[in-house]
């Protein structure tokens, strides 16, 4: 009697766990109106790449085309061709891609370095440091603008890639910051038992520290790819020679002689743009994971 009591009570108790329990509409309103705010606000931001990539496979009568259209009536690659016949592209993006390289390897090199020893060491004059790393970061480049172009000028290295890539071996404030911001999360223990197991200082921070700080130095690398290829007045104040050219300036010029050519212009400014957008894709765990866990206690 007993257990087929229990048997028969087994079933109500089990449905009444996965009972769930209606989503007020109140409830249900507010998430759609912040779903809809949120596309909104990613549609404002999509619309002009949207048209620029469409814009560079138009004629130009669609173009100018009155009333203005989204969609090309004829899909053409012709703007393409005349992109990159109307301008050396491949030297310029030759060009790009070194002093990107060069600028991300320097910023992977120093800044880890100082901000570890801001971070996890403990010497006399550290604070004091501290301070001036924030205060570097705090001061407006047009400030130090015409100093530092005239110390490059005494040295002769005006017309160079040295001060396009230079600076960045020895450390930029704001990613020395927030590399400094992760490395105080990262607990001691770890590092007391690499030191007690025989592990110099260089190694714990090489073999230890280095692969726990993978999402912070992804988006150092991000920051830094796209801060130096979308450089627009660097390049223009210390590079003279048209050889030497970024993208930046290339399409600056190209704008400037050929300023009514908008397909050919559109389709330059897609092929500008579309590295960043793939460095982005492909690093975006790295980089949402270090932007939501810097600074964090």
């Amino acid at each position: 009697m007993s257990t087929a009591t229990v048997r028969q009570a087994e079933p109500a108790v089990s449905s009444g766990q996965f009972r769930r329990r209606p989503v007020p509409t109140s409830r249900r309103l507010r998430q759609l109106g912040r779903h809809v705010v949120l596309v909104a606000i990613c549609a404002a931001f999509f619309l002009p790449f949207t048209i620029m990539l469409l814009t560079s496979f138009k004629m130009p009568t669609d173009i100018f085309h009155v009333p203005p259209r989204l969609l090309p009536v004829h899909w053409v690659l012709s703007n393409y061709r005349q992109a990159f016949s109307s301008m050396p592209f491949g030297r310029y993006l030759g060009n790009s891609v070194l002093l990107v390289v060069l600028n991300v390897g320097g910023t992977l090199v120093s800044c880890p370095l100082v901000a570890y020893a801001l971070a996890k060491l403990k010497w006399p004059g550290r604070g004091v440091v501290f301070t001036v790393v924030l205060s570097a970061m705090m001061l407006p480049p047009q400030v130090t603008m015409v100093p530092v172009y005239l110390i490059w000028s005494k040295l002769g290295l005006v017309n160079t890639f040295w001060p396009l890539f230079a600076p960045s071996f020895f450390g930029t404030p704001f990613f020395i910051f927030l590399l400094r911001q992760f490395f105080r999360n990262v607990p001691d223990d770890i590092l007391e038992a690499a030191r007690i197991d025989g592990a110099g200082e260089f190694r714990t921070y090489w073999q230890i520290v280095l692969p726990l700080a993978k999402p912070a130095l992804a988006t150092a690398a991000v920051f830094q790819f796209v801060w130096t290829w979308t450089d627009f007045v660097n390049p223009l104040i210390y590079i003279h020679d048209n050889s030497k050219f970024t993208l930046s300036i290339g399409l600056y010029n190209f704008f400037s002689e050929h300023g009514v050519e908008w397909g050919p212009l559109m389709a330059a400014c897609g092929m500008f743009t579309l590295p960043a957008i793939l460095i982005f894709v492909f690093a975006q765990r790295y980089f949402i994971s270090g932007i939501s866990t810097t600074g964090l206690k």
